[in-house]
């Protein structure tokens, strides 16, 4: 196995092998969270998000745009020798892809074009999409999203969330900030997103109460997350919603199903 910064670099070595080549490919996940968090080490680790003896990370996410599928492979089999399972191409290839180290160190996933997991978080077409905004990774403002959007979180992700808080500004561009336009927009166009992004704020409060009570967490850095989780509520109850998300909030009034069941894909 190797070390977290052993995979950082593994990571961002991919990245600029593809820039090189003119491919776009970005990371997301907790690799990601790390790079864009940096001077937040020691907060980090207190909340044990990088592991004992500094081995948190078994694999690598990215994401890239479907109008360069075919140089992304050509990029990482031919060129970076990974190696690709035939069964999960058969039955994935074409939304994601799945490759192995050539001697089995770790694994990386590939999206394109978007995150659909519990809810849709779209990254766009290229020349006009939003993995041009940032480098080596996604927005910190979609990597928020990402967590956001997990119906049925966990205590790592909400972990996440607050290390994503505690080292970024909210603002109103993706200059490493958070956006908070583009949140409303997003969120205020999906009622399901919406209601989970939001219950899984609350739930991010509730957990940096138990964080700050226990000692984990100092008393400022409570305020400050706290300051933080009040302000994104405020604007996704009162950003302007669409036809689109009155619709969302009708159909879970008749019981119906709002997020999608993720189940762990084959690896």
């Amino acid at each position: 196995m190797l070390s977290d910064e052993e995979m950082v670099r593994e990571a961002v070595r991919i990245v600029e092998a593809a820039q090189e080549r003119r491919i776009i490919l970005r990371i997301l996940g907790a690799i990601a969270i790390k790079l864009h968090s940096v001077g937040h080490e020691e907060f980090h680790s207190r909340l044990g998000r990088l592991g004992d003896a500094g081995k948190s990370f078994t694999d690598i996410d990215l994401v890239g745009y479907s109008s360069q599928y075919g140089e992304i492979r050509k990029l990482m089999e031919r060129e970076l020798s990974f190696r690709i399972s035939p069964q999960f191409l058969f039955l994935h290839g074409r939304e994601r892809l799945l490759y192995n180290h050539p001697e089995n160190l770790y694994h990386i996933d590939i999206f394109f074009d978007k995150l659909a997991f519990s809810h849709d978080i779209p990254f766009g077409k290229k020349n006009s999409g939003r993995l041009e905004l940032d480098y080596p990774t996604v927005t910190v403002t979609d990597l928020l999203l990402e967590k956001l959007q997990i119906h049925e979180i966990n205590e790592k992700d909400i972990k996440d969330i607050i290390v994503l808080l505690k080292a970024h500004q909210l603002g109103h561009s993706d200059e490493d900030q958070v956006n908070l336009d583009y949140l409303a927009k997003l969120l205020g166009d999906d009622w399901g997103f919406w209601r989970d992004a939001a219950d899984n704020l609350r739930k991010t409060l509730s957990f940096a109460e138990e964080y700050r009570d226990s000692e984990l967490i100092s008393i400022e850095d409570y305020c400050e997350i706290k300051k933080k989780v009040v302000e994104i509520l405020e604007i996704l109850e009162g950003c302007p919603k669409t036809k689109r998300w009155h619709d969302g909030a009708k159909q879970a009034e008749k019981k119906k199903k709002y997020w999608r069941d993720v189940e762990e894909l084959y690896r």
